[in-house]
């Protein structure tokens, strides 16, 4: 498996020879590269990193913190983490940037070296160009001894990241603790285990009230790590056989939140996000931002508060990027990323749970009757596996004009417009694969335009 270089960070798989995998050499060589670049950009020599529970993230967090040190850089570790966590702190050390040892959504044998900013957000892809530069051509000096950087470890900063999201003006506390909600939470054997029931605490949920499903922190996934319906069955039964009011699924790294209604039922990954906007544009005015692969109910949600709905390449970085443009007061991507920029400007699972709570407690609503407030449009998200050496401009060139009677968007793969239906066609930026993702009104016929594209490369392959 050769190594993943994006938007997204550096992503391999654990083992196997250098430059072909994940290994303590690349490790080293990255963390080497961007540490050396904060240097250079910023001057400040302090670099916050975290990590999810991945069964190699303790290793590859040693490497990463005794790189950072040998290039003369202090580190502030804090430890197991969440990726918005580390975001926030980062703003808070005012440091340099910061590096997140997480594989998101990605089975165990992953890792990855997510990279941030000095403002706590994802590098720009120019700026992750210059890194990867650097890396490959080796520019980067260790120091002296004498000049060696120092390292702190600070596990504080889940109770400032919690104690943020309390003093947001739209959480209501008091609402939700008068509601006295039973969650079944999903914590898939990663740190979302600690900080999801810590929030719900904080929140006013009765600690008996938490039913905790796969949380011992081990980085050894009970299943499939990404949050989607397939993956859910034991939250979805749990809900059913505990009476619980919901059910909540967070991915290894917390920035990814599912919602399952009472019945058992997926509130549907995609309406998360727009069940907090609903919430958020019902309070106060403003345009809203998700990328091209995801629902089109957000639009109609934006659009019914009087405000605009603008689209963005698929990728947080560019979500962000888009929503200072046109200065959203939430945004985020429909994979249950959602982006509330008082706060700070990433995907966040802590603040999602913690407003979609004030939301349904100020509804009187069950969460499946919020659901039926919304349209019902079925996406069927299905991907290629692709080999080395694909050129998949290629293939998008041959299908732009094979589809050139319909309405084309280039700007991120490519979108196919159908009536009121459309397909994003893209490569990933986390898996060497192409998605393929559909939505229609209607289930068959989201399937169906899927499954006739998926025809189509197939035979351009």
């Amino acid at each position: 498996m050769a190594l993943i270089k994006s938007i997204s960070g550096i992503r391999g798989t654990i083992g196997g020879k250098p430059g072909d995998n994940l290994t303590p050499l690349d490790v080293v060589k990255f963390t080497a590269a961007f540490g050396s670049w904060t240097l250079n950009k910023t001057g400040i020599r302090k670099i916050v990193v975290g990590r999810d529970g991945r069964i190699s993230g303790a290793m590859v967090n040693q490497l990463v913190c005794n790189t950072l040190n040998a290039l003369g850089i202090d580190v502030i570790d804090l430890g197991l983490s969440t990726t918005p966590t580390v975001e926030m702190a980062v703003v808070f050390e005012k440091a340099a940037g910061g590096i997140i040892i997480t594989a998101s959504h990605n089975p165990k044998e992953w890792n990855a070296l997510k990279l941030l900013n000095s403002k706590g957000e994802f590098i720009s892809g120019e700026d992750g160009k210059e890194v990867l530069a650097k890396a490959e051509k080796e520019d980067f000096n260790f120091a002296a001894v004498d000049k060696l950087g120092t390292y702190t470890a600070d596990n504080s900063y889940g109770d400032k990241h919690i104690a943020a999201i309390l003093a947001h003006d739209l959480v209501n506390v008091d609402n939700i603790k008068k509601k006295k909600f039973k969650v079944v939470v999903d914590a898939v054997n990663s740190t979302g285990a600690i900080f999801v029931p810590a929030l719900l605490k904080a929140l006013g949920v009765k600690e008996s009230d938490i039913i905790l499903l796969n949380g011992e922190v081990t980085g050894k996934f009970a299943h499939n790590p990404e949050p989607l319906p397939q993956n859910l069955s034991q939250l979805s039964n749990e809900v059913n056989k505990r009476g619980a009011h919901m059910g909540i699924a967070v991915d290894p790294d917390v920035d990814r939140l599912v919602i399952v209604c009472e019945d058992g039922s997926m509130f549907g990954e995609e309406y998360t996000l727009v069940a907090v906007a609903d919430y958020v544009l019902s309070k106060r005015k403003g345009n809203t931002v998700s990328n091209l692969s995801s629902s089109k109910a957000l639009k109609d949600i934006t659009v019914r508060h009087g405000g605009e709905y603008f689209p963005s390449s698929v990728g947080e970085v560019n979500v962000v990027t888009k929503m200072k443009e046109v200065n959203a007061v939430i945004g985020g991507e429909g994979n249950g990323g959602i982006i509330v920029p008082e706060l700070h400007y990433g995907r966040d699972a802590l603040i999602g749970i913690a407003l979609f709570l004030s939301f349904l407690a100020e509804t009187n609503k069950t969460v499946k009757q919020v659901r039926g407030t919304y349209p019902d449009y079925f996406i069927s998200k299905n991907k290629i596996e692709l080999e080395n050496g694909v050129d998949l401009n290629i293939i998008f060139d041959q299908l732009k004009t094979k589809y050139k009677s319909q309405p084309l968007n280039t700007e991120d793969g490519l979108r196919i417009e159908f009536d009121n239906d459309w397909v994003h066609l893209r490569s990933s930026n986390t898996e060497p694969i192409i998605r393929i993702i559909a939505e229609s009104n209607f289930e068959t016929t989201a399937k169906n335009i899927a499954t006739r594209l998926i025809h189509d490369i197939r035979e351009f392959l």
